[in-house]
């Protein structure tokens, strides 16, 4: 049968990212706030930049200035005033760390405050007044109140009002936009160009799909540039509000020629997931793109705690519907975070005997599939209650992200039956089981730590995995792993297509935490002084540009 693509050939074309480099030993005494720095390993962001067009390598400043104010909206809309902030702190740890976390609570410690005199962090952050209540919000008849582009702030009687993002932030999304045209009018590709246009107009205007069908519709373009407001889980009271963020991208574009391919599956890997009909009546859009990039910059929500290595988008179910959506693989990243963190977790977790199914083709494979599986499933209810987002509210963010990553392992199982997937499927299993571990330490102030919690609750009740007492090391049940996935899919699935709030709510109550087993493998990990995750040096001095 004709391979589509050998999972096998991605080490080898991952070649030119750097090899893990030893720790440096050091015998100095770290203080508490040093040590809090220390769980986030260095990385540096680079790419190839010879292979860029004297235009393009004009292009990236321009959207790394551009970074640098979405930074600035996300600091605003995750604290409030950055520069107050900052500057009252004098321990250079400190100031680190809070710049880490875009203010002074842990994002991969539940949001609990770091600093002296600091409350709880708000659930809605700084969308709405901290004195709002939810019967308040509820009960004001506000147009845009559930937008994803509004503020809730109060009048000068103290009643709530909606204040657009373009209102609020009218000098910086106008010096963004300028930039954004500037970028334009060096784009050589078509298909980009009308893209870095439209969304110009939209940080002007708040109207963003026009810009997101234009991204959709790109497929030639050599640099991409993913700005705006975007991603909805730093709203942890409604999941309503979008946050800024920016990333800078250069794609490998034979690879991502490659991967593209899979998006042909989608209906089909539809038509066949776990769950009654009516569950999966809605048609995936198959004009969409797998693609590779090398990222050269983060910046705002993406680079807040844990940094993402992966990105599906759009987010809006209307362009989902009609055009599919794009997944990209930032391969530089994904494997800095393989070989400083998967490979240490896997050492001292998972037991010698699966330890060879450990392998970053599966990471990658495990990584891309996650994104691809977004796609899958329904956006809209089944019972008339609208989207699966606005019904579900704040728990909808992370019953997707565990969504995406059991069917993207569904996904892995029914491509490799079919012969489209070179490799052992156990590797895939292995190297998904050590995954748990590693994003369940993001915390429950991540949508993506919490759907590990859940999973790994799930997982452990139907005996996919068992510890070894010998060794106190993990083993895989493959057979009970894979009823595992497919009783947790059809789970998952039911409760998005109900639309239903209050089971969503007793699934995360019950097993969205962390019991006394699983704290135990993650304090071993720690007094191992494993990394949680990654932070970056970037930058055009970085790049050499």
């Amino acid at each position: 049968m004709k391979k589509i693509l050998s999972i096998g050939l991605m080490g080898l074309l991952l070649s030119q990212c750097t090899a893990p480099q030893k720790e440096e030993e050091t015998t100095e005494e770290l203080t508490p706030m040093q040590e809090k720095v220390a769980i986030y390993k260095n990385v540096k962001l680079t790419t190839d930049i010879s292979q860029l067009s004297e235009n393009e390598k004009q292009m990236i400043p321009l959207m790394i200035e551009i970074s640098k104010i979405m930074d600035e909206l996300f600091w605003y809309e995750a604290y409030g005033k950055k520069d107050s902030l900052l500057s009252s702190l004098t321990d250079p740890a400190t100031k680190k760390y809070v710049q880490i976390n875009y203010g002074p609570w842990d994002r991969l410690a539940n949001n609990e405050p770091f600093l002296d005199g600091v409350g709880p962090k708000p659930e809605g952050a700084n969308y709405y007044p901290v004195d709002m209540t939810k019967e308040e919000f509820e009960a004001a008849d506000l147009e845009g109140k559930t937008s994803l582009y509004t503020f809730i702030r109060r009048d000068e009687e103290g009643n709530l009002i909606t204040v657009p993002y373009n209102e609020m932030f009218a000098e910086q999304v106008q010096r963004a936009s300028n930039l954004l045209r500037q970028c334009a009018e060096l784009a050589e590709d078509e298909g980009l160009k009308n893209y870095l246009s439209l969304r110009a107009d939209a940080l002007l205007n708040d109207e963003y799909q026009p810009s997101d069908m234009a991204w959709m519709d790109m497929k030639t373009n050599g640099l991409d540039f993913v700005v705006g407001p975007i991603e909805n889980y730093e709203d942890k009271l409604y999941n309503y509000k979008a946050a800024h963020e920016a990333y800078v991208l250069v794609k490998d574009k034979s690879w991502s020629d490659r991967l593209a391919k899979y998006a042909a599956f989608l209906p089909e890997l539809q038509t066949g997931l776990p769950v009654a009909d009516e569950y999966k009546a809605e048609t995936p859009g198959t004009d969409a793109d797998l693609n590779a990039y090398d990222v050269v910059y983060y910046a705002g929500d993406c680079n807040s705690g844990s940094k993402t290595i992966a990105i599906n988008l759009p987010n809006d179910e209307e362009v989902q519907l009609a055009k599919g959506s794009r997944r990209l693989q930032l391969k530089n990243a994904m494997q800095a975070k393989f070989d400083h963190i998967l490979i240490p977790i896997a050492d001292e977790l998972i037991h010698p005997d699966q330890r060879k199914h450990i392998t970053f083709d599966a990471f990658f494979g495990n990584t891309m599939f996650h994104e691809v599986a977004h796609g899958l499933g329904i956006k809209n209810t089944i019972n008339g209650k609208g989207t699966v987002r606005n019904a579900l509210k704040e728990h909808s963010s992370a019953l997707e992200e565990g969504k995406a990553d059991i069917l993207g392992l569904y996904m892995i199982t029914q491509l490799h039956e079919k012969g489209e997937i070179e490799g052992e499927l156990n590797d895939y299993y292995v190297t998904f089981m050590a995954g748990i571990f590693r994003s369940v330490r993001f915390g429950a102030a991540s949508s993506h730590g919490k759907a590990n919690m859940i999973r790994f609750n799930f997982f452990n009740e139907f005996g996919a995995f068992a510890k070894d007492e010998a060794t106190g090391k993990y083993r895989v049940d493959f057979e009970k792993m894979r009823e595992a996935m497919d009783a947790l899919s059809e789970k998952i699935l039911t409760l998005q297509g109900n639309g239903d709030y209050e089971g969503v709510a007793q699934l995360v109550a019950e097993k969205g935490k962390i019991g006394e087993v699983l704290q135990s493998e993650l304090d071993r990990l720690s007094e191992k002084n494993i990394p949680v995750d990654i932070v970056f040096e970037q930058g055009v001095e970085v790049l050499g540009l």
